[in-house]
């Protein structure tokens, strides 16, 4: 697929996905969030996606980390798979500089995973395409500030959406954060490597992972109080 042809087929794939709409789950693309959104906030997501999507296709980015579902801290604000505010201008230097967008109103908000996912791909230092199994914000009925776990009817409602990525980036690599996200792709028939999430205790094990499939030199936490330190920064 050339990059006309794959950019064409990245706009498509975008805007199929505005299109959806499911009970209990935001569609940041799609969606307005009554609380922290401006009337905007929506077709900037979209916009923050679009960018970030071409210019992996631009790059040649040739690998893809695949997390389970977007947060409520996160994705829901940004449109970018594992990144929260406070990592905008981060995911804006991996991918060239594009311009992304701040979308929200009121002070950042940060995400503790995306802390320590941001650590270890700036220190990877090339471009890295985010996603998620299922790639909107699923939520409890009447609660949309809460995360659940997406059900097997949404993934198998969404599973078109990684299907088409794939085929778009053509990825030599697909990794995916935790266990949950793991077994999601093993149901949707793709092969992947799987990251210990570092959330939960798991955060040590992560780096490790990250370190030995990126070649990295060894840079984890010498002592629990550093340990400490990173999982709240």
């Amino acid at each position: 697929m050339n990059d006309f042809i794959a950019s064409t087929a990245a706009d498509n794939f975008v805007a199929k996905l505005s299109e959806v709409r499911l009970p209990n789950v935001f569609n940041p693309y799609h969606d307005i969030c009554d609380i922290y959104d401006n009337s905007d906030s929506n077709l900037k997501r979209k916009s923050n996606l679009s960018v970030s999507l071409n210019a992996a296709i631009e790059l040649n980015v040739r690998t893809i980390w695949v997390a389970r579902d977007l947060g409520y801290r996160g994705g829901r604000r940004t449109g970018l798979a594992l990144t929260d505010e406070a990592h905008i201008q981060e995911h804006s230097r991996l991918l060239g500089g594009v311009k992304l967008h701040h979308t929200t109103r009121g002070p950042l908000v940060k995400e503790r995973t995306s802390t320590v996912i941001w650590r270890m791909l700036m220190r990877i230092n090339q471009p890295v395409f985010l996603w998620n199994a299922f790639p909107l914000h699923p939520h409890e009925a009447d609660n949309p500030m809460t995360n659940r776990c997406h059900t097997s009817a949404e993934r198998n409602v969404m599973s078109w959406a990684l299907h088409d990525l794939i085929e778009i980036l053509r990825p030599d690599q697909v990794f995916t954060i935790g266990g949950d996200a793991r077994k999601c792709l093993d149901s949707m028939e793709i092969e992947s490597v799987a990251f210990r999430h570092p959330s939960y205790g798991g955060q040590t094990q992560f780096i490790k992972e990250v370190e030995r499939a990126y070649a990295l030199e060894n840079d984890c936490p010498k002592s629990m109080s550093e340990q400490h330190q990173m999982s709240f920064l």
